[in-house]
């Protein structure tokens, strides 16, 4: 049946219209991720005035004649930028609610854009797996639904034992946009880009520096030793068996030490880090059998 899905949904890629109207719901968090910015709480290095047109291009590079008319950007932070055809959504900091006020206030506004078929398009920038069922509703009422993501969703085999949840938000949607360099480029300068330069420039701050991983592995060791001190026995013993004929991580225990490190670094992980984190998780697991 899965299979069969997917084979109905690369179909459709092919006849996907080539023009028509585009609105892009924006995570403030999850593009500062996708830039490198993963140290900064908000995406004060991103230069909104050239958003609209790097998306819209972003688009056309991948076979859609289509521009960007309308972004909402959802963040917790006024930047100080007051571009044409944006609307700022505030929302409460991920530190306070762990992500709650963005979810309810980005999946309002998908429902609501989708039921009143407000666009031909709709160009999300997330990676909450709870929009999954909205994007299928949205698709159903013959609005595509296209995700920016980055190089990861090249190796999508690799990435689903990684991140399954992810792969099958990322699976749904009718295109997978990779934010490019050029791109990342154009958003993190002051510059504008030439076809672009009526639109006023910003003072873009540059973008943060990548954090190494080792340097807050401790704060993940700690939540992993923490989740594994509390389970029961029974259920250490199950989980050791599961983890002994899996590569990977169930679900349930997956998506809540996810939670527990967000809330304990105020932020989104990195792939690379949730990557780390899975690898903790098994190490915790099996070697406490081993001992």
């Amino acid at each position: 049946m899965k299979r069969d899905a997917h084979m109905n949904q690369s179909s459709r890629l092919d006849t996907l219209p080539s023009n028509g109207s585009c609105i892009a719901l924006i995570d403030a968090r999850y593009i500062s991720w996708l830039l490198g910015q993963i140290n900064e709480p908000v995406a004060d290095g991103i230069n909104r005035h050239t958003l609209n047109h790097v998306l819209s291009s972003l688009l056309i590079q991948n076979g859609l004649m289509i521009e960007v008319n309308r972004v909402y950007w959802y963040s917790d932070k006024n930047d100080g930028q007051y571009p044409q055809d944006q609307i700022h959504r505030s929302v409460v900091p991920h530190s306070v609610d762990g992500g709650i006020s963005l979810f309810h206030t980005l999946s309002h506004d998908f429902k609501r854009l989708a039921e009143r078929r407000a666009c031909d398009h709709l160009f999300i920038a997330s990676d909450d797996e709870r929009l999954l069922s909205l994007v299928d509703d949205a698709q159903l009422s013959g609005i595509a639904v296209h995700l920016l993501t980055d190089e990861s969703v090249r190796q999508m085999d690799q990435l689903s034992k990684e991140d399954p949840g992810w792969v099958r938000l990322l699976s749904q949607a009718d295109r997978r946009i990779i934010l490019h360099a050029q791109a990342a480029r154009d958003l993190t300068s002051g510059k504008i880009p030439a076809h672009a330069q009526n639109t006023p420039s910003a003072n873009a701050q540059a973008p943060a520096p990548v954090v190494d991983i080792e340097t807050i592995r401790p704060k993940f060791e700690e939540v992993v030793k923490t989740w594994w001190a509390e389970e029961p026995e029974d259920l250490r013993e199950d989980l050791r068996e599961e983890l002994q004929a899996s590569r990977g991580i169930p679900q349930e225990i997956d998506r809540h030490l996810l939670l527990q490190v967000r809330k304990t670094l105020e932020r989104t992980l990195s792939f690379p880090e949730k990557k780390v984190l899975r690898e903790l998780i098994r190490n915790t697991v099996l070697e406490t059998e081993e001992k």
